[in-house]
């Protein structure tokens, strides 16, 4: 079952971020039909269309390789300086044919009653806010992720003395499975006969409350061989005799540090409590910043990621994690043995992370990202606005096109980093504690 848990929560997972891929694009879609921007194409993915749908002047579809999508709006870049609306550019240079080629791609499809459709004929603002639309639907999903984890679900402040769930069988704190053996054996409490729901109220004949479940597990850790325990069942006091016996646990003050303890082999209950929007902001901002902060990290890290890609180092847990990588995390989170509220909080939490992931990543202002439009736009309305106050003539256009060499570069890199996080996902991934 726990393989068939991953693989339910790898699809689902990966599900969901092809819906915060197709929630980015309609941002962009959305806003530039607002503008009056004809937009040919919708698609998820890349690569060969597997699937299509064409309504009014759109073709919506998804691709082969669903790791990215884009919204295809016609004349994305200006005419070369000089050319006029449809020429070509008599300037020449090392990209200058690149350039020239890029220009003549967007103007492709652009029919003559289509010329004043074109995103690149549309005042500066509104080509601003059809490039930031996209990122800003991820950031709206993610606070709307956060706000539906942190108002509905709560955060656990507290453990009880409930059991939540009895383990099967005996396995270490380092075990990269909750699956159990054929020839594993039973945890102490499935041969003592507890259950779910059951509320221990002794031990050893020492009393505990219904809330003091961190100095029940102190004792429990501390003792070996057989102990009594009184739990209320139904109602009723039931006693019951479990053989405790020595295991490798997490330590309480150090989760990655293993120790040897008594072990009984059971999950508590925890008490969840709602919080109000101002804690949502609060989470939010901090996601953000840390966010921001991995993502200046990232040309430090290389070096570390490819010793774990090919060199059998160890794969660093704060490091970079590609969409395999952290779709394997989202099946491993329904594969855990844990109550549902942790799991569904956990997933969601994830997927809200990877959604702020794709807000920053995608405000760098470098082709072929948004920012790399954005860029661009802001800097044609200064030199517009500054004109008009100076009395000077239009200054045009400021062309884009010119930005073109970093996006070939940039994409070089990205496809280079890219194949070493993929291998590195797959051969040495990063894994939840245990």
């Amino acid at each position: 079952m726990t393989v068939l848990w991953t693989i339910v929560g790898i699809v689902i997972f990966f599900f969901g971020l092809l819906v915060s891929i197709a929630w980015h694009e309609l941002g962009h879609f959305a806003t530039a039909r607002w503008f009056g921007i004809k937009v040919p194409e919708f698609m998820v993915g890349f690569g060969r269309t597997i699937w299509s749908r064409k309504r009014g002047e759109t073709e919506y579809g998804i691709k082969a390789v669903p790791l990215g999508g884009y919204v295809r709006m016609i004349g994305m870049l200006p005419p070369a300086p000089g050319s006029g609306r449809l020429g070509r550019s008599r300037r020449t240079g090392p990209f200058q044919g690149l350039m020239d080629d890029a220009r003549a791609q967007s103007q492709a499809d652009v029919l003559p009653e289509d010329a004043d459709r074109q995103f690149w004929t549309r005042a500066p603002w509104k080509r601003i806010i059809v490039m930031f639309a996209g990122p800003f639907m991820n950031l709206i999903l993610a606070v709307g992720l956060f706000a539906g984890i942190l108002m509905g679900i709560g955060i656990p402040t507290g453990t009880t003395n409930t059991v939540a769930e009895v383990s099967r069988c005996v396995l270490p704190a380092t075990a990269q499975t909750t699956e159990c053996p054929a020839d594993a054996t039973p945890s102490p409490a499935a041969a003592a006969g507890f259950r779910p729901g059951d509320v221990i109220v002794e031990f050893q004949g020492q009393p505990y409350g219904a809330d003091d479940w961190n100095r029940l597990q102190e004792a429990i850790r501390a003792s070996s061989g057989a102990v009594d325990i009184v739990v209320e069942r139904d109602g009723q006091r039931v006693p019951l005799q479990a053989t405790l016996i020595e295991n490798q646990v997490r330590d309480f003050e150090d989760p990655n540090r293993i120790i040897s303890a008594g072990f009984i082999g059971l999950s508590p209950v925890q008490f969840y409590e709602r919080q109000g929007p101002g804690v949502v902001a609060e989470q939010i901002g901090a996601v953000i910043v840390r966010t921001g902060e991995a993502i200046t990290q990232i040309p430090q890290r290389v070096p570390a990621l490819f010793g774990a890609a090919f060199l059998g180092e160890e794969r660093d847990p704060q490091g970079p994690i590609g969409v395999v990588g952290v779709s394997r995390i989202g099946g491993e989170i329904l594969a855990q043995d844990e109550p549902w509220r942790a799991e569904l909080s956990f997933f969601l939490q994830l997927l809200a992370a990877v959604n702020v992931s794709l807000f920053l990543l995608n405000l760098l202002p470098i082709p072929p990202l948004d920012g790399g439009q954005i860029v661009p736009a802001i800097w044609e309305a200064i030199k517009r606005n500054t004109a008009k106050l100076l009395g000077r003539s239009d200054p045009g256009p400021v062309d884009a096109a010119k930005l073109l060499p970093f996006a070939y570069v940039f994409v070089l890199v990205f496809l280079a980093f890219s194949a070493v996080l993929l291998v590195a996902d797959i051969v040495n991934p990063v894994r939840l504690p245990g």
